[in-house]
């Protein structure tokens, strides 16, 4: 007797209690509406991502053509900013106009960084240049240097010196394009 009384003080406590953890319907809906939620998050963090590495390129080239025409006034030689594409990926070196570019001390961009069409840049043997003048002035006509993103989008970065006395600014894309260019 005492030991079916056990028996069914055990099947009570069992039923008592309840069971734990989730059903495979609501792991399965969990798991899909994350899957929602990545497709629907994942391009426009991708583009974001493109954009800061734009950006980022953007400042580096900025900084370069400034750091050449600060070494032309500091020398009172004439500098160039040289920008070239190798392997797939844009290349800046900062050196005075008469050392050949081909031993100049070369810097990456990021990878993910090309030369866009709209590039103004003299160009001669795949490399182009921006030169300054010993006073900091740009040698030859304003240029503009464009950067866009591998990956496609609309999203482009430029520099420009816009005045023969080495005045720059930086730009991003436009809606509308004015003479044909997005970035201006």
């Amino acid at each position: 007797m005492h030991l079916l009384i056990n028996i069914i003080h055990t099947k009570i406590a069992l039923k008592n209690k309840s069971s734990s953890g989730f059903t495979l319907l609501e792991i399965l809906t969990v798991v899909m509406l994350i899957g929602i939620l990545g497709a629907i998050l994942a391009p426009s963090w991708l583009a974001f991502v493109d954009v800061q590495r734009l950006n980022t390129a953007q400042s580096e080239v900025y900084s370069a053509m400034r750091q050449a025409q600060g070494e032309a006034k500091k020398s009172k030689f004439t500098w160039q900013a040289s920008f070239r594409e190798k392997n797939g990926i844009v290349q800046w070196a900062v050196h005075p106009a008469i050392v050949n570019p081909s031993i100049a001390n070369w810097n990456n961009l990021n990878s993910n960084v090309y030369l866009d069409s709209e590039t103004t840049l003299q160009q001669s043997n795949s490399i182009r240049r921006i030169q300054f003048d010993y006073r900091g002035n740009i040698v030859g006509l304003p240029r503009r240097i464009t950067l866009s993103s591998k990956y496609g989008g609309k999203a482009k970065r430029c520099v420009y010196i816009s005045t023969i006395l080495g005045a720059m600014r930086t730009a991003k894309e436009r809606n509308k394009p004015k003479d044909g260019e997005y970035c201006y």
